[in-house]
């Protein structure tokens, strides 16, 4: 009996390693080529937009950036043709539509039909829910769901008649879970992560396919970009010390390679770092932990007071703690991925 026992099991094992190197297989058949095709990466000037377009550059994609800031497109412009690449730079303003559709015309004609879309652009705004106003809930919610919509709404005619396309939306982590001391930019990532859902579940017919990414803390370099608010410098030396740590975060080297392998096998979904994982999966077991948990951890964080309701950058943040060892990696991401 014992030996049928473990002859049973080695077939089970065996049967079991020939599925998945078959479905590995049968995977890594199904895989989009991203060479020669036109993909539009938008806030791709810098931080992870970059890394991904340095990435795809490097399989061959022809690649279209778009960003508000033109001498960082310039930048992002001479790396990527230095590396060979065949590569077109747009500023635009995704926020507003009649740019969004001028640029989409102008390089269809000029450079060839968009192929991929990679709805990357993005504000970050930290500080208490109090100290927020109007203008962060706008302009989170205009950068993470009217922007995608004008891009994805602009794109669908030509990626219909070709017969298809590739759409990848980066939302984060945040997009699932109610961050504290990010609402505005959280409740803005909730609409994306819904909105790219549905898009998916309509836009397959069409052979259309579109990926949700939901990425924990990227070490980018991002943070001197981001807003802060209420105590300015408590909160953008929080953010940065955490964003710097490898147990808090991921390299944009390595994010960058998981959401562009989710989006060439057309997964539904990815979500990296083991934090935001964790997270991810005690939420839906209950939300009201999760909240429970982030509630506590509210309640380390810098209170109001400082500037207020004003805004200032993470670069005019800057103390010494934030300047300190503990944040190397991130100032380091900083300097490599064009943020300055």
């Amino acid at each position: 009996m014992k030996k049928d026992s473990k002859n049973k099991l080695w077939w089970l094992a065996a049967g079991a390693a020939t599925l998945l190197a078959t479905r590995a297989a049968v995977r890594k058949m199904e895989a989009y080529d991203f060479r020669n095709k036109v993909v539009l990466i938008t806030g791709g000037a810098r931080g992870l937009g970059l890394v991904m377009a340095r990435q795809l550059a490097q399989e061959g994609a022809r690649l279209v950036l778009c960003s508000r800031n033109a001498e960082q497109l310039e930048n992002a412009r001479l790396e990527l043709t230095d590396m060979g690449a065949d590569v077109w730079v747009q500023p635009c303003d995704v926020t507003v539509k009649a740019e969004v559709e001028t640029m989409i015309a102008r390089v269809s004609n000029e450079f060839g039909p968009i192929d991929v879309l990679i709805n990357n652009a993005g504000v970050i705004q930290a500080g208490p829910v109090t100290e927020m106003t109007d203008v962060e809930f706008e302009e989170s919610i205009n950068i993470y769901y009217w922007a995608p919509i004008y891009t994805t709404m602009a794109l669908l005619p030509s990626m219909r008649a070709r017969g298809g396309g590739r759409i990848l939306n980066i939302a984060s982590i945040g997009g699932k879970i109610g961050v504290p001391h990010l609402v505005p930019y959280s409740a803005a990532k909730f609409a994306l992560v819904g909105l790219s859902e549905g898009l998916r579940a309509e836009l397959m017919q069409y052979n259309i396919s579109v990926t949700t990414a939901t990425p924990g803390l990227i070490r980018s370099g991002s943070p001197r970009n981001a807003i802060a608010k209420g105590q300015h410098k408590k909160e953008y030396a929080i953010f940065k010390i955490v964003d710097s740590n490898p147990l808090t975060s991921m390299s944009a080297e390595a994010t960058a390679s998981k959401v562009l392998d989710a989006l060439r096998y057309g997964d539904a979904s990815v979500t990296t770092t083991i934090p935001a994982k964790i997270a991810s999966f005690i939420h839906k077991l209950s939300p009201g932990l999760m909240t429970g948990i982030l509630g506590l951890g509210n309640s380390f964080l810098p209170g109001e007071g400082g500037i207020g309701k004003a805004r200032a950058r993470g670069y005019e943040s800057e103390t010494p703690l934030s300047e300190s060892s503990l944040t190397e990696s991130t100032q380091k991401a900083a300097i490599k991925n064009n943020e300055y």
